[in-house]
C-alpha cells in the first residue's frame, strides 16, 4: 500500500498538485510550460468538458475531431515535470482508494508543445524541431533508475568524455522519444538532440550581470558530435518528460518552436504567431495518433 504521505490526495480524492480525478484526463496529453498556452490550444477543440486550475497547473480536457485530449500546463522546469508526470501516471495506474498499483497498466501519449533556442546556425529562428533525444543537465532523473539502450549509453559516454576536461559540475542523463511518434513528426520539421537545462540564464550560458562558472558552455555543447549525433537546441523540460515517460512506461514526444538562435543572437519578431502555427500543425497530427 502506498502511504498517505507518499501519494497525497485532496479531500475530494483528487491528486494533490493537479487537483484532478482519473476520469478527468484523456489518454493523449499535451503539455505546455506556460499556463496561458492551455487556452491557446483548447480554443481549437470542438468541445471542452473540463477546466481546472491549481497553482501553475491549468488543465483543459475536451474533444477534437472525435479524439479526447487533455492539455495541461507544467510550469517551467523538470522539477515540475516530476510532479506532473508522476501524478498523471497515478491517475491512470493507481487505485487511489486502495492505494495500490493496478494490475493492467495504461500507457499515455504525451506531447510537449513549447519553445526553444537553437545552438546551430542551420536551425534558424521561426523554424520547428522535434527532439529525437534529450540530454538532461538538470539532475532530476538521476533520482530514478533510468534504463538506457546500448546506443544511449554509448552516446552519453561520448558526451561525458567531451565535457570532462572542463570539469562540468553536473551529472548528465539521456532519454529518447517514442519512436512511433518521432517517425510521424520528423516529416514536418527538423530533428535533433535537445539539451534540457535547470535554468534560463547561467545554465544556458547567458551572461547578464552575474559571473558564469562555465562561460564557454554554449561553445562546449554546440561543438559536441558523435557519429551522426549533435546537440541542436536548449530548453527546460524535455529530458524530464522523456526520462519520466521511460521510467513509467509512457510514450512521449517534444515539439519546439525555435524562437531564438544563440549562435546568431537572433530572436523571433513574432513568437506568439510562431507558437500558434506549431499548435495548429501539431493538432492536425495528434488527432490521427
Amino acid at each position: 500500500m502506498i502511504g498517505e504521505s507518499e501519494l497525497i490526495l485532496n479531500p475530494r480524492g483528487s491528486v494533490y498538485h493537479l487537483d484532478l480525478m482519473p476520469e478527468e484526463i484523456a489518454d493523449t496529453i499535451i503539455t505546455v510550460g506556460d499556463p496561458d498556452r492551455v487556452p491557446a490550444i483548447s480554443k481549437y477543440f470542438d468541445s471542452i468538458e473540463l477546466r481546472r486550475q491549481r497553482r501553475e497547473f491549468v488543465t483543459h480536457t475536451g474533444n477534437l475531431a472525435g479524439k479526447r485530449l487533455t492539455v495541461i500546463s507544467t510550469g517551467i522546469g523538470t522539477d515540475n515535470i516530476d510532479i506532473v508526470l508522476s501524478e498523471l501516471d497515478a491517475l491512470i495506474n493507481i487505485d487511489l482508494i486502495k492505494r495500490r498499483a493496478l494490475h493492467h497498466l495504461r500507457r499515455l501519449k504525451i506531447i510537449r508543445i513549447g519553445t526553444s533556442g537553437s545552438m546551430r546556425r542551420e536551425i534558424g529562428v521561426d523554424s520547428f524541431l522535434v527532439s529525437e533525444m534529450a540530454l538532461g543537465i538538470d539532475n532530476m532523473l538521476n533520482f530514478y533508475r533510468l534504463p538506457y539502450t546500448d546506443d544511449e549509453r554509448i552516446l552519453l559516454h561520448a558526451f561525458v568524455n567531451h565535457v570532462q576536461k572542463d570539469h562540468i559540475g553536473f551529472i548528465p542523463y539521456l532519454a529518447s522519444c517514442a519512436s512511433s511518434m518521432f517517425s510521424i513528426f520528423r516529416d514536418h520539421m527538423a530533428s535533433g538532440i535537445t539539451v534540457t537545462c535547470p535554468g534560463f540564464y547561467g545554465p544556458q550560458g547567458r551572461k547578464i550581470r552575474a559571473s558564469l562558472a562555465y562561460p564557454g558552455l554554449l561553445d562546449l555543447l554546440s561543438s559536441f558530435r558523435h557519429e551522426k549525433y549533435l546537440l541542436t537546441n536548449f530548453e527546460m523540460e524535455t529530458s524530464g518528460i522523456y526520462g519520466m515517460a521511460r521510467v513509467l512506461g509512457h510514450d512521449a514526444i517534444s515539439l519546439s518552436a525555435i524562437v531564438a538562435n544563440r549562435i546568431e543572437k537572433k530572436f523571433s519578431t513574432n513568437p506568439e504567431e510562431l507558437v500558434d502555427k506549431l499548435i495548429r500543425m501539431a493538432l492536425d497530427v495528434i488527432v490521427t495518433l
